[in-house]
């Protein structure tokens, strides 16, 4: 099993910056790859950005191209998303997972989230 919890939500004002982090434990050496999720009211889950864990190639939804960055410390088994130019309608719950090999349908284990409000 691998643990993961978030940190580093909160309120902050249009145009402001925010890091998250996520901690991962357990069997972190079956982690194939991570990404954050974000669910906003009444919406959706939605897909944010991905990291894989040994090479660090990186994915992202393009409305967050260029103004977020996902990245990994694998000596603390930590991966962060580096929000900056924020905006309202990155209002959310945002949710840290994991993936192990082989990949399914949906991610193996999810954080309990942390929530991030955007003020306008």
């Amino acid at each position: 099993q691998v643990q993961l919890v978030e940190s580093g939500g909160g309120l902050v004002q249009t145009g402001g910056s925010l890091r998250l982090s996520c901690a991962a434990s357990g069997r972190t050496f079956s982690i194939y790859r991570m990404a954050w999720f974000r669910r906003a009211p009444g919406k959706d889950r939605e897909f944010v950005a991905r990291i894989t864990w040994s090479g660090g190639s990186t994915s992202y939804t393009d409305s967050v191209k260029g103004r977020f960055t996902i990245s990994r410390d694998n000596a603390k088994n930590t991966v962060y998303l580096e929000m900056n130019s924020l905006k309202p309608e990155d209002t959310a719950v945002y949710y840290c997972a994991a993936d192990r090999l082989p990949l399914h349908s949906d991610y193996d284990y999810w954080g309990q989230g942390t929530q991030v409000i955007v003020s306008s």
